[in-house]
């Protein structure tokens, strides 16, 4: 009989003080409360493991698997040492930017190196957590959260932005400068270069948040403060005109893993096959971050994108023409995305893939899966059955295809 899988977030009953503090704070309504006895108890299947509850509860009665104060404090550590540095970027996971990038939105700090940490939201960062990285010796500490209206836990921006301040404000008590705690906004947009536009309008009719608006006799106008960076609009951009900012389309993205001879060098070497993962930011945490980092198969080449609505079909097939014996593409389910609307651009997208993979008889070697962060090992076992059933089948080679140059 197989076992329940594991949970990512879990109350333990010794410790809790029934307080509730979780229950008010829970951006999803996953957590209920006993009327009468006040036991508090979080529903899994509503659980979004944003971390919100685990940063607000007073007693440390919420156990989480993913970002806990001691594993961050670790890595915190570790990289101080290697890279000699006691500055601590945190950004958030739905508005990542690169690291020229934090740069730039420091111009002021003269930043010249960094400590970079990616989390599903920055609400799950606790005042405790701030105060034993500053006893660890970090002297400067940013938080990169997306703007409130933007954020995929819904309130985790506001709940961070309030802790911060009361955080600042007894840190300066403490003799502590006013700056050792940053807060900035910062949110995932397209990107658009309006000389590459020709103007077919097919952005306007693609995008779900109606943030893209036709123009009579001009190229369409973008309503950056309705974007939320779905990625949707980029992938019917024939000309490339729009690029969802961080995921970027180069025309060769996907053969730098055959130029660079590492996609051969394992097909000649390894008996596993070569595998193509596309996995959605949220279907997926410890494998998509640098930090805590599962031990990906040297057979697995892992990419990630905004939301299923960011899945170009074309890349898929580009995949097979490299030679990649399977691709999988892991998205969350309809339910957990956390882009709620344009759901049926993407499953429409997911046909014409089927269809086109069916012509060419690749349709055995390709599939998607839901998956979610907060049953433990679920990734895993999905990419290991995944390779499994590769493995029984004819290694694939390199193909020269229309669209690849």
């Amino acid at each position: 009989m197989n076992e329940p899988p594991a949970t990512a977030v879990k109350i333990n009953e010794d410790f809790c003080s029934r307080c509730t503090v979780c229950y008010t704070v829970c951006p999803f309504d996953a957590i209920t409360r006993n009327e009468e006895s006040g036991e508090v108890k979080i529903d899994i299947e509503k659980c979004q493991v944003c971390g919100i509850c685990y940063s607000a509860c007073p007693s440390g009665a919420i156990d989480t698997a993913y970002y806990d104060v001691d594993s961050l404090l670790r890595y915190v550590e570790k990289e101080m040492k290697e890279k000699q540095t006691r500055t601590l970027i945190f950004s958030c996971r739905g508005n990542t930017p690169s690291s020229c990038e934090v740069v730039d939105l420091l111009k002021d700090e003269k930043l010249t190196s960094f400590i970079p940490l990616r989390l599903p939201c920055v609400g799950r960062l606790s005042p405790d957590f701030f105060l034993k990285a500053l006893a660890l010796g970090i002297n400067k500490i940013v938080v990169i959260q997306c703007e409130e209206d933007f954020c995929r836990s819904k309130r985790g921006s506001a709940i961070n932005t309030r802790r911060l301040l009361l955080a600042q404000a007894v840190l300066e008590q403490l003799g502590f400068e006013k700056n050792v705690l940053t807060i900035i906004e910062n949110s995932n947009k397209v990107e658009y270069d309006t000389s590459k536009c020709v103007g077919c309008d097919k952005c306007v009719f693609i995008c779900p948040y109606e943030a893209i608006e036709a123009e009579p006799l001009a190229t369409p106008k973008i309503n950056f403060e309705k974007c939320v960076g779905c990625g949707a609009c980029a992938l019917v951009c024939p000309h490339f005109a729009i690029q969802l900012k961080n995921f970027e389309y180069e025309p060769t993205s996907l053969n730098i893993h055959w130029q660079s001879g590492n996609l051969g060098k394992l097909k000649a070497k390894s008996k596993s096959p070569a595998i193509l993962v596309f996995c959605c930011s949220w279907a997926e945490f410890s494998a998509l971050d640098t930090f805590d980092k599962n031990n990906i198969p040297k057979n697995v080449v892992l990419v990630e994108i905004p939301c299923f609505k960011g899945l170009d079909p074309m890349h898929v097939v580009e995949a097979f023409y490299l030679g990649f014996d399977g691709v999988l593409a892991v998205v969350c389910s309809e339910k957990d995305c956390k882009l709620e609307k344009g759901r049926e651009t993407a499953e429409r997208n997911a046909k014409v893939l089927q269809k086109m993979l069916e012509k060419l008889n690749l349709s055995d070697r390709f599939e998607f899966c839901e998956s979610s962060p907060r049953h433990l090992g679920n990734f895993e076992k999905i990419l290991n059955e995944f390779t499994h059933k590769i493995a029984s089948m004819p290694k694939l080679e390199r193909r020269v295809a229309p669209c690849i140059k």
